[in-house]
């Protein structure tokens, strides 16, 4: 639970950042352009950090690393709204500290991650159960943070809400700390070293690439995440604009399609275990891929496409715990960080271009041709979860020995 509470915390952190930042320079400099970079600097730190980040996991341990890079992403957080209120912050100063901010944030949410499993062992919860609360939380922080962050950034500022940024994080160091057990790190002190960094963080690449399921997992994230990344970040508003000129209809899309989300991950909470994940998986990423490109094509009007989003969630709800699940059982103790590390890097690679592409593909095309061409790729890469026969082994994993 104090996990959980935890994430929450940190979650709420990353939201607010993410919205606060944008906005401050959007306050700062009127440029839609450098927000763009800015929100480009911070996607690209958390690819670079997932990957290079996880030989620290190893070295220090899953707890130790959590506390330590919430402290240091509190600090960083922190220092954005103290230097705009003394010494000034230029926009590029503030690229520094953003890429800073993500860079660090990075190692102690992915330790968090591959804490759980131990903690899973202990709670002797079902791991479909536990990894559903664990992506569910993240939901509801997303869920709640998001309008937090508009109602402050009106009564407080934008500066001022940065300081409340930075105190989640310090607070989520606390909890981890008091309680949450202790985990010794995975390379013990003194142990020698099977090869060069470089050697050991291809060690998690190689597990990747010699596991068929791990390879077509990833290879599909990869790019339906570049693909989401544009179309929240850009098609979905400019359809929103174009279509209904109001923003409202913005945040309720939003706001049905990541609460039904939060519902459906509680849904399989209790009835996951049951169902066979194979199936489960590949119809409910594909239906729900239906449901919300297909309706936004079409041009159906606003109450119909609420409704489509609201189931569209619901399915979507089980993805993320199966695939946590999978991940936990197939990867062996002793390489959790380097592969969870790389895995990581891997399906957020294409973020930090999904707003480009998005961006240009709607300049020649139009913003319907765009959806649709950006649904029919998704529709591709759920698919293949479906018929990839790699995929039936999931229904048969066991938890790897250390």
């Amino acid at each position: 639970m104090a996990l959980f509470i935890a994430n929450v915390c940190s979650f709420i952190g990353d939201v607010l950042m993410m919205l606060a930042i944008p906005w401050l320079v959007l306050q700062t400099t009127g440029s839609a352009t450098k927000a763009g970079i800015t929100a480009f600097s911070s996607m690209l730190a958390v690819v670079i950090s997932s990957f290079f980040g996880s030989l620290l996991i190893d070295r220090l341990g899953y707890k130790q690393t959590s506390i330590i890079g919430d402290i240091a992403s509190g600090i960083t957080v922190a220092l954005i709204p103290l230097c705009y209120m003394t010494i000034g912050l230029s926009f590029w100063g503030l690229q520094v500290l953003v890429f800073l901010a993500g860079l660090l944030q990075t190692p102690g949410s992915e330790a968090r991650y591959a804490l759980l499993p131990d903690l899973i062992k202990l709670s002797r919860m079902p791991s479909e159960r536990a990894n559903s609360l664990y992506d569910g939380v993240r939901r509801v922080a997303g869920f709640f943070g998001a309008p937090l962050a508009g109602v402050l950034i009106i009564f407080i500022g934008t500066a001022n809400l940065l300081w409340v940024d930075g105190a989640t994080f310090f607070f989520s160091a606390i909890l981890l700390a008091w309680a949450v057990p202790h985990t010794p790190p995975v390379r013990k002190a003194g142990e020698k070293k099977k090869g060069t960094y470089i050697e050991e963080l291809k060690e998690g690449l190689v597990f990747i690439r010699r596991t068929p399921v791990m390879l077509a997992v990833v290879i599909a994230v990869m790019i339906t995440n570049l693909l989401d990344q544009g179309m929240t970040g850009v098609i979905q508003p400019i359809y929103v604009k174009q279509i209904f000129g109001n923003p409202v209809a913005l945040g309720e899309l939003v706001a049905a399609f990541g609460g039904a989300a939060f519902v459906g991950t509680l849904l399989f909470a209790w009835i996951g275990h049951c169902l066979p994940r194979s199936r489960t998986l590949g119809l409910c990423f594909t239906i729900s891929t239906v449901l919300r490109f297909g309706p936004l094509a079409l041009s159906w009007p606003l109450p119909a496409l609420i409704g489509s989003y609201i189931v569209a969630g619901l399915l979507i709800g089980p993805i993320n715990p199966i695939l946590f699940s999978v991940e936990q059982e197939i990867v062996p103790v002793e390489m959790r960080a380097r592969v969870f590390g790389a895995l990581a890097a891997g399906v957020q690679f294409g973020m930090p271009l999904g707003g480009l592409i998005a961006g240009y593909l709607v300049q020649w095309t139009g913003v319907i041709p765009g959806i649709i061409v950006f649904g029919a790729i998704y529709l591709i890469c759920t698919i293949s979860l479906l018929i990839n026969p790699s995929l039936k082994t999931i229904d048969k994993q066991q938890p790897a020995a250390a």
